[in-house]
This record gives C-alpha cells, structure tokens and sequence, in this order.
C-alpha cells in the first residue's frame, strides 16, 4: 500500500515552479522579447510582476496571436500590414489596465492604436475589452518602447503619441529615468509626421513641470497653447478611475499637447 503525500510519513514533494526564462503563455507575449540584442540601457519602466486573472490568460492566450506582438527590435513593422488598413496611427507608451485605451479606440473607430506596455495582466486585459467591443483597431506591443521605435518603426510613420501617467520616478537619483527627456523626443520626432500630435499627462506636478520645459526647448515640437503653458484635458481622453481617486485626494493633473513642427524641407 502506497503512503498518501499527506500523511506525516511520506517525503516532501518539490512544488512544480516554471523557470524563470519559460514564457507563461508560450504563444503570448515573451519575458524579454528583444533579449541580448540590444544594448542595455537605464529603463525608463518597471516591469511588475502580478496575478494575471483567468479571463486575462483567456484572452492571452486566445488573442496574442492575432493582435499582440513582441518588440524584439529584430523586424520593420508594416502598420498597414499590422492593421489591415492605411488608418493613422497613435502610438500609447504605458496603458495600465487599457480602459481608457478601450475607450478611445472605441470613440474613434477610424483611428489606430498601437498599445506598449510591459504589464502582463494589463495586456490580457486590453485584449479581452477589444474583444469583447468588437475594437479591431487595437494592437497590443510587448517590450520596451524606445526599441520599438527606433528599431521597429519607419520614419514619419505615426499620427500621434500619447503617454499618460508614465511612472514620475520621483526621486531626484532616478530622474534619469524619466520618459519625457530631450533624446526621447528626438527619437520620438523622427517617428512621428508633421503636425503629429504629442500628448502627455501626470499627476505628479514637478514631472509635469520638467515635461513642459523639455518640450518648450525642443525644436522639433511646438506648443498648442498660444500661451504656452498645460492644454485642458481633451474631450478624447477619457477620466480613468485611478485619475478620479487621485482628483478627489488633491491630485493636480496636467496634460500637455504639442505638434511636430515640420522640417524646412516639409514645409
């Protein structure tokens, strides 16, 4: 007669842990998809490691491979390809859990947004909203942003790009770290067409500060606001219930659009 494993007598049994370089969803988005091949570099991003639901493992698993892709930074994208239509295209750096992502892409249907992020259980959750919205004009990117577009992306190839409320790094040592700085941009312009629109939203006060300066100074963006200073929030960009919280205790948000200017050439 065998010994049951839970009686007091029988060995111990090894708990079954999956490697730390095994994808969790081998058909989905990959740990570290651009690896070794690229230079390493101070991460403007902190990958979080958290409990992805049953519905964001469906909606992974299911759905990667018609809509997700990895940043590998080892391929050109074709956006027409990518989405099946010759759309413009809004690049979103950092989409939390993709509700207000959900949203835009759903009031503006005519629009295509190519969604970055590092968040797994984030991921899964966009998927499965677009899913279930019927919101085809959604693509989700797994990895790092700086090597989708300077690796991945063709010059002058998208419309607009959104950031908000990327991580604020709010201690002076890791400001270094911060998204919104001079040679961001100018990778950023590169990408972007004439006249494309640059959006950007926090709630942390001395980052919304240094973005106004960065892009104030850079000459290849300009200021929507005659005056100069942060734009009202935009009809287009929805209020998420984080941001709402963050209101109600006090929080100051502050948004701020500004357009690539064209080169002389483009003009």
């Amino acid at each position: 007669m065998y010994d049951s494993p839970n009686t007091p007598d029988a060995p111990a049994q090894p708990a079954q842990r999956t490697r730390r370089d095994e994808p969790r969803f081998p058909d989905g988005p990959k740990p570290d998809p651009a690896g070794s091949h690229f230079e390493r570099r101070i991460r403007s991003f902190q990958p979080r490691r958290s409990r992805v639901t049953t519905a964001q493992a469906d909606a992974l698993e299911r759905l990667w491979p018609k809509w997700g892709l990895d940043i590998d930074g080892q391929r050109n994208l074709d956006l027409t390809e990518l989405f099946g239509n010759d759309n413009p295209v809004v690049l979103e750096i950092g989409f939390g859990m993709g509700e207000a992502t959900a949203q835009m892409a759903a009031a503006d249907p005519a629009t295509n947004i190519l969604a970055a992020d590092v968040h797994t259980p984030g991921q899964g959750n966009l998927l499965g909203l677009a899913d279930h919205h019927g919101l085809s004009n959604i693509r989700v990117a797994n990895g790092d942003a700086i090597i989708l577009l300077r690796e991945m992306l063709a010059p002058d190839s998208l419309d607009g790009l959104r950031v908000y409320f990327p991580d604020p790094w709010p201690k002076k040592r890791h400001h270094k770290r911060r998204l919104i700085q001079e040679e961001f941009l100018s990778l950023a312009a590169t990408r972007l067409k004439p006249g494309a629109t640059v959006h950007c939203a926090t709630d942390w006060e001395p980052y919304a500060e240094q973005m106004l300066e960065v892009l104030g100074a850079h000459p290849d963006f300009e200021n929507s606001q005659p005056d100069g200073d942060f734009a009202p929030r935009p009809d287009f960009r929805p209020l998420t219930r984080f941001e709402g919280q963050g209101l109600d205790k006090g929080h100051v948000v502050n948004d701020l659009l500004f357009r690539r200017v064209p080169h002389d050439d483009q003009r």
